[in-house]
């Protein structure tokens, strides 16, 4: 089994959409090992999206992820970062498969309701980010 990290947006969390999403991640094979509410500081969300720092839309990025709660979560399953990635879709809903996450749940590319790690190496550092090794048994 592998592990992965999604983070359940504010637009998603805001627009009462958690609760579909999980069960949606459920639904598609994913047990939830840990999760937590919160709200990222600038600080922190300046960090954990350190990779993006040189790119346009970076500080749009920073504003949006500590405009409210979101909800980071791991997950398992065989493959977890590629089938998380699948099951999120693209990061356009318009251009995001029928019955993805982010086609049936996101309100644009900005605001596109959910975080997938996108490498095995990402997933680690990112899950490392929000959770403790005893927090995600």
């Amino acid at each position: 089994m592998n592990h992965t990290l999604a983070i359940i947006k504010p637009d998603a969390v805001a627009g009462g959409r958690t609760g579909l999403i999980v069960a949606h991640l459920e639904r598609a094979g994913f047990r939830l090992l840990a999760a937590r509410l919160l709200t990222l500081t600038r600080a922190d969300a300046r960090a954990f999206y350190a990779v993006h720092r040189e790119r346009p839309f970076y500080d749009s990025l920073v504003d949006f992820m500590t405009s409210g709660p979101c909800l980071p979560i791991v997950l398992e399953a065989p493959g977890a970062v590629a089938k998380l990635r699948e099951t999120i879709g693209a990061t356009d809903p318009a251009d995001a498969a029928v019955g993805t996450i982010r086609r049936l749940y996101a309100e644009s590319k900005e605001r596109n309701a959910v975080h997938g790690s996108d490498s095995d190496a990402n997933a680690l550092r990112e899950i490392g980010f929000f959770f403790a090794e005893r927090e995600r048994r």
